[in-house]
């Protein structure tokens, strides 16, 4: 099973204002649709109750801080599951990630955002796959990198 962190980030790897701004910036949401239907969805409880959108179509789970990421992965029954956020939830699974689809906004948020990793523990190595553009007008498009196990 391919295990994909998905998100949107600023130009200097912010993903937020803070835990609780709900998130209408994102130019990619229908490539994260496009991308994400059909698969199974895992985000962060903070991260759940930001959401501007339903996200119908796809199987939704919650990472609360006391489940562990492998079981939650073993339980998944799809061929694709996405991490969808935030940042505490991209650090504790990024030893299962398969591949990171990372889309770059022409933002720059202050240095009290939040970061795509805020609890790394080990450094990712990364094979770039492809680039996707989603707005060629705005300059923002979708990195692919496949995750290099360590």
């Amino acid at each position: 099973m391919d295990v994909i962190l998905i998100a949107a980030v600023t130009a200097n790897g912010m993903i937020a204002h803070g835990s609780e701004e709900v998130v209408s910036w994102s130019e990619d949401l229908e490539l994260f649709r496009e991308q994400t239907m059909g698969e199974t969805i895992i985000m962060g409880s903070n991260t759940a109750k930001t959401l501007a959108a339903d996200l119908r179509g796809r199987e939704t789970r919650v990472l609360h801080r006391d489940r562990d990421p492998e079981d939650m992965l073993n339980k998944v029954k799809t061929g694709k599951c996405f991490v969808i956020g935030g940042a505490r939830t991209f650090s504790r699974f990024a030893p299962f990630l398969t591949h990171l689809f990372v889309t770059y906004h022409p933002l720059i948020f202050s240095s009290d955002s939040l970061p795509l990793f805020s609890h790394l523990k080990t450094d990712l190595k990364l094979k770039f796959v492809r680039l996707l553009e989603v707005d060629a007008n705005t300059g923002v498009y979708q990195f692919q990198y496949e995750a290099v196990p360590n």
